[in-house]
């Protein structure tokens, strides 16, 4: 059960951002300074200059953030962040895509893992059948719920959010896998 410290919390949901010319930062920026809740996948690369050794935060995707708000708010953002970013919406009714916060979570999850465990996947060429579900029981992975579907001979966990982006995780033994049934379980 999720404990929700901000009653305004629990009418806020989750949406996706295009953005344009790798502005990720800059977005993340512009919508933190809005008291908008952000997240996109990264990693971080040892950047050597001289005598002096930093980590730079880089986006693993650079054409994309998720970010938080309230419903009738993201219409108003698009429209101030037109030129820089376009919100993901879905392809048959044009409605903007809500994100559920169970997938969200799920998706934080894995892709908060190093990003070498994990690769992006083609949204559009993955298929699955309604009893393909799985949880996740052990290691690195354990709690993501997702499809299970083999890559490159592997049999590998893939965590989607419904037409915007797929991931894949790494090998997982059989052993470490429970098949569900229906959608994501709370």
């Amino acid at each position: 059960m999720q404990v929700v410290e901000n009653m305004e919390d629990i009418k806020k949901s989750w949406f996706a951002m295009k953005v344009f010319h790798n502005k990720v930062f800059e977005i993340e920026a512009y919508l933190r300074a809005k008291g908008v809740e952000t997240y996109f996948p990264l990693r971080y690369e040892e950047i050597i200059t001289g005598d002096e050794r930093k980590k730079v935060r880089k986006p693993v995707i650079t054409s994309l953030i998720f970010f938080r708000t309230f419903s009738e708010k993201t219409e108003e953002l698009e429209k101030e962040l037109s030129s820089r970013a376009m919100l993901y919406k879905y392809r048959k009714s044009r409605q903007v895509a809500v994100i559920p916060d169970r997938e969200m979570e799920i998706f934080k999850m894995v892709t908060s893992e190093d990003s070498s465990k994990w690769d992006f996947v083609d949204v559009d060429s993955i298929k699955f059948s309604t009893n393909d579900r799985v949880r996740v029981t052990g290691g690195d992975f354990k709690g993501a719920e997702g499809y299970i579907k083999r890559i490159k001979g592997n049999r590998r966990l893939v965590v989607a959010i419904e037409g915007v982006v797929a991931i894949a995780t790494a090998y997982i033994p059989s052993c470490y896998l429970e098949k569900l049934t229906g959608g994501l379980q709370d």
